[in-house]
């Protein structure tokens, strides 16, 4: 069994990549890998997407890279379970409008939008720990209720046009969404790797999930 975390130069992945390799070993759940290969994400059993920058720049990156294609199959074609985290999440939509409207993936249907607090005390980017709100069910979720603790940092977010692909939300001067989900894909706008065990949690139960 082998995770692949897609490096495609979009920030430093040391910190995610401990992380899920300590919870591979602790759950057993194989290995795990920071590749741009395309090979190796072709033969990997589980995708994980992270991201850190701002969504063109992102998107320019990941479709420039000899992973994208290979991703593309994997997930699509080949129906591998997907996770992307923060950035990675975002670029799950259709479109974002950062700076100027750039295409995303289109795996989850809605938009990437600027995070607007109805309070003025509130400032963007959202940053530092917050509480999930969860919406739907999800085995990634398994053990993590309402409540739970993740730290975000980020300006824009993802605002799905089907209620059913938003798992969970927080509050921060209105819904702002935390997780998105479809299919064998899940996205978390949060950063698991610094959640501390809620963040643990959900990174073992993605590794252990069998859609």
């Amino acid at each position: 069994m082998v995770t692949a975390i897609i490096d495609y130069e979009s920030g430093n992945l040391h910190s995610a990549e401990k992380a899920f390799q300590k919870m591979a070993q602790d759950t057993g759940a194989g290995s795990v890998v920071v590749t741009s290969d395309p090979d190796v994400i072709a033969r990997a059993d589980r995708i994980v997407l992270p991201g850190d920058g701002a969504f063109p720049s992102c998107a320019r990156a990941l479709r420039a890279s000899g992973a994208f294609a290979a991703m593309v199959e994997a997930v699509e074609i080949k129906a591998r379970p997907f996770l992307g985290i923060c950035v990675g999440m975002q670029l799950m939509a259709r479109v974002g409008h950062e700076y100027e409207p750039t295409n995303g993936l289109g795996w989850i249907d809605g938009e990437v939008e600027r995070i607007a607090p109805k309070q003025a005390s509130l400032k963007v980017p959202h940053m530092g720990w917050n509480d999930l709100v969860i919406d739907t069910a999800h085995p990634v979720l398994e053990g993590i209720a309402t409540g739970a603790h993740a730290y975000f940092v980020h300006s824009y977010q993802v605002r799905v046009d089907d209620p059913a692909q938003r798992v969970a939300h927080v509050d921060y001067g209105g819904d702002v969404t935390a997780i998105v989900a479809r299919d064998t894909m899940i996205g978390f706008q949060f950063h698991p790797e610094k959640s501390a065990g809620t963040g643990l949690q959900m990174i073992a139960n993605f590794l252990n999930w069998r859609p």
